[in-house]
């Protein structure tokens, strides 16, 4: 208490700064004007390089936990939980222009699996994996991961002297290596073993932009029809019902429109990264029923490179449908001229945390390609190229009120 009192009065962090003024030119501004019905960003877009350019280079101005975690501290129903929340920690870091970010910190080292007899549910969450999912995310041509970025950030000065929250300031110690460390606040299972600390005070992570707020841009929570079951021994009806999809076509808005492509689309970026723990799904309420899915919350991808898990894929090989776009895509990237794996290296490459992701794991890539373009080949051959592919390439013109609109 003494410490952080005198954190305060040295930088006297009690005494408001003065206002800035908000920049219509802003990175981040620009990033939400430019969310559209085709994705969150246009394919070449100046803004989300400039944006990720700030947030690896602007001043932090506070720190604090994110929302989910605020309501753990106020309810929480201990006799549900199987995994323990310390191990999962971010925070909402705000910058000098008004923009913030969603911080997760290093948990795992690269060269590190994720064990054999770890369920998806208490998997780590790892910083480099939200990187490599947006440049991937960015390269399959989907834009729905908001843009991640890696930094180095001090602990001591970017997080525990700017915040203002006295929870927070409160799980920040010094470990006997004196590296300053902090842990998440819970109320069950979160302990100094589950800390992650400095070097002595540097800590990589990621930083994911935040979307327009839930008032500006409302958004729905969907739970994934192909959803997991998040207990040690149960099954979901998928998982031992070939015929499932058929069931799933038959409930709107699965049963027309653009919504079951769009999973097709979701289960293959997450048989890529290996993420089995897609457990909902979310959605701009403004494009209506046919809008694209956010791919949200990607830290448990890439644990293993080593194992392959094809039930992911279980939304293609059981409903045998895919874009036109997106297989041609695939196949672009199949070609050895634009191997999957060297455009990810390549693309990775401008991260300043580079190498995000070890060799193991960008080879992995380009196997579990094939063997995506294998299960779409099994559909063609069982259905015809007819009913598998889906023409998706003639779409109508978005009219301008799709558009998001500057506000006051």
């Amino acid at each position: 208490s003494r410490r952080h009192k005198l954190y305060r009065e040295e930088l006297n962090l009690t005494s408001p700064s003065a206002p800035l003024p908000l920049r219509p030119e802003a990175s981040w501004l620009q990033f939400h004007l430019g969310i559209s019905r085709d994705g969150l960003y246009p394919r070449s877009s100046p803004t989300v390089n400039q944006l990720l350019q700030d947030m690896q280079d602007l001043t932090m101005i506070s720190a604090d936990y994110s929302q989910d975690e605020k309501a753990l501290l106020g309810a929480c129903d201990c006799s549900q939980i199987v995994k323990p929340s310390g191990v999962h920690l971010k925070l909402v870091l705000r910058f000098q222009d008004f923009g913030k970010a969603m911080f997760k910190p290093m948990r795992q080292k690269r060269d590190e699996e994720t064990p054999e007899d770890f369920f998806y549910f208490v998997d780590f969450q790892r910083h480099n994996a939200e990187i490599a999912a947006f440049h991937l995310d960015r390269i399959l041509d989907f834009r729905r991961v908001p843009p991640t970025v890696g930094r180095l950030i001090n602990v001591t000065k970017e997080i525990l002297e700017v915040t203002k929250n006295e929870i927070l300031q409160s799980v920040f110690f010094v470990s006997p290596a004196s590296n300053v460390c902090f842990f998440a606040k819970c109320p069950y299972m979160c302990k100094t073993e589950y800390a992650v600390c400095g070097n002595p005070h540097l800590l990589e992570g990621s930083l994911s932009a935040f979307l327009p707020s839930l008032n500006l841009a409302p958004r729905l929570s969907i739970p994934n029809p192909w959803i997991r079951s998040y207990s040690f021994d149960g099954k979901e009806e998928w998982e031992v019902n070939p015929l499932y999809c058929d069931t799933v076509r038959e409930i709107y808005p699965y049963s027309n429109g653009n919504r079951l492509l769009n999973i097709v689309d979701m289960a293959i970026f997450d048989f890529l990264i290996g993420n089995m723990d897609r457990h909902h799904y979310e959605m701009f309420t403004k494009f209506g029923d046919d809008g694209f899915l956010l791919h949200l919350d990607n830290a448990r991808g890439f644990g293993r490179h080593s194992h392959d898990e094809t039930s992911i894929l279980a939304p293609l090989s059981q409903c045998c449908i895919i874009k036109r776009t997106t297989l041609l895509r695939l196949q672009l990237l199949a070609e050895p001229e634009y191997r999957l794996s060297d455009v990810m290296r390549e693309s990775l490459l401008q991260d300043r945390l580079a190498p995000v992701l070890t060799e193991p794991h960008l080879l992995a890539l380009d196997r579990r390609l094939q063997l995506i373009l294998k299960a779409v080949g099994k559909c063609i051959d069982t259905y015809g190229e007819a009913k598998v592919v889906a023409n998706d390439t003639a779409q109508p013109e978005a009219p301008a009120s799709d558009r998001a609109k500057p506000t006051t």
